[in-house]
């Protein structure tokens, strides 16, 4: 189907037998993600997500800090959650393979770019068809997140955390934003525009912070549970 053939397709009524052959249905479908995820997930123990981009190579310099980060989190016994693709979040899964942790992949269903890599462990590899259903589980068994530079998909992950914390729907996470050259302008943006409009709190720039190496970006995950006197093999 192409993309005006949805388009007019959104607009087109339908009919009963239409809604429950097709939309009806699809309500399992939805569910059985769901229920996967959530028997496999809910065995991995603490974890940390890293959000990035897809595209990025393995020669770029956020490849290479990527994997540094998965690396450093796994030795203090974290597992990390990827979206199971290239780019970022192959460094992700590499960084924490080789390093001998948990190396888990959320993989999503692309008709290009997405294939899961092979730094996953084989136990851990989930397929989603549905977003939605896909950050529910970033969001429900992470204990933090690392966001390297990416795209819209980056953002959206990114935006989806902080919300659900401002909100009080999940627990105070910590969220690493990596790379000030990167993410620098959109944080200014957000102060000089959000902030000031009154659009957001003073209190909500502290649901952040930003970095630029592997060492403080770990280092904020391992002092936010320091100080809940919590360690990674509880």
């Amino acid at each position: 189907m192409t993309s005006d053939d949805k388009i007019r397709n959104a607009f087109e009524n339908k009919d009963w037998q239409e809604i429950k052959v097709t939309d009806s249905w699809q309500i399992f479908k939805i569910m059985a993600e769901f229920v996967d995820g959530f028997e496999k997930l809910a065995k991995i123990g603490p974890c940390v997500s890293i959000f990035g981009s897809a595209r990025t190579s393995n020669d770029n310099k956020y490849y290479k800090l990527t994997e540094d980060i998965a690396r450093l989190l796994t030795e203090r016994g974290y597992g990390v959650i990827s979206g199971g693709g290239p780019g970022i979040m192959e460094a992700a899964n590499k960084g924490a393979y080789e390093a001998g942790g948990k190396s888990v992949g959320l993989n999503i269903e692309l008709p290009f770019e997405q294939f899961h890599n092979k730094y996953i462990d084989r136990d851990k590899i989930l397929e989603f068809d549905y977003f939605f259903v896909r950050k529910v589980m970033f969001m429900k068994y992470s204990q933090g997140y690392i966001i390297m530079p990416g795209g819209f998909g980056t953002l959206d992950e990114m935006f989806e955390a902080i919300t659900l914390i401002q909100t009080g729907k999940i627990a105070r996470f910590p969220i690493v934003l990596v790379g000030s050259e990167y993410w620098g302008g959109l944080i200014d943006w957000v102060k000089e525009h959000m902030l000031a409009a009154k659009n957001i709190s003073p209190d909500d720039m502290n649901l952040f912070r930003m970095v630029d190496t592997a060492e403080e970006a770990a280092e904020h995950i391992f002092r936010f549970y320091n100080k809940y006197v919590l360690k990674p093999n509880f």
